[in-house]
């Protein structure tokens, strides 16, 4: 690519697919410099450092993650959008383990915060999808946080090669969204010990 014609988004987009060859912890902007074929200062025109480009590809990943479950759950409800939203969701931390890398624990300020907005537009996702089980408002934040557990934590022992005992591992993930369906529907019992089986 020319130099003349680089751009910030080029140098994320680029530094994003480093950290998926190579892994997140070992991106490096000399590393990146070479890929693009400039010098590594030519960097600092576009990006403010390694954090700044990091922060920058936890945004770009957030915003991929968020058009991509965003089309596999729509127009889908109940098990057929919890197992879509899972496969998507699963398939886009496999496809790109180094750019999902930089969204975890990365710190967000709030509303109008690039990344704050691109999460919240993942979690909306998630939320319509808990609201058709008839989560309420006060219990939502603990039902994202399990169903984000989960299916991370599937997604990355997968692409780890954590899964090395016998069984099919596409069985066991169907067997995961029935186990989470099932629980969804049932609900656990309230503070007054009544049974919520909507």
């Amino acid at each position: 690519m020319p130099r003349g014609r680089l751009t910030a988004a080029d140098v994320v987009r680029a530094g994003a697919e480093l950290a998926d060859e190579i892994g997140y912890q070992d991106l490096a902007m000399g590393a990146l410099a070479q890929r693009l074929g400039v010098r590594a200062p030519s960097l600092y025109k576009h990006v403010d450092g390694l954090d700044d480009l990091r922060r920058r590809i936890a945004v770009l990943a957030m915003t991929e993650l968020g058009e991509v479950v965003r089309a596999a759950i729509q127009g889908r409800a109940g098990t057929d959008a919890l197992a879509s939203f899972a496969r998507a969701f699963g398939a886009y931390i496999t496809a790109h383990p180094g750019r999902y890398t930089a969204t975890i624990g990365a710190e967000v300020s709030g509303p109008g915060d690039e990344l704050y907005d691109a999460s919240a537009r993942v979690l909306e996702s998630m939320a319509a999808i808990l609201r058709g089980y008839g989560v309420e408002e006060d219990e939502m934040v603990h039902a994202l946080r399990t169903l984000r557990c989960l299916f991370h934590g599937y997604a990355a022992l997968h692409t780890a090669n954590g899964f090395q005992w016998s069984g099919d591992t596409d069985e066991s993930f169907d067997w995961m969204i029935g186990f989470v369906d099932r629980g969804l529907r049932v609900r656990p019992p309230g503070p007054e010990g009544v049974q919520d089986r909507r």
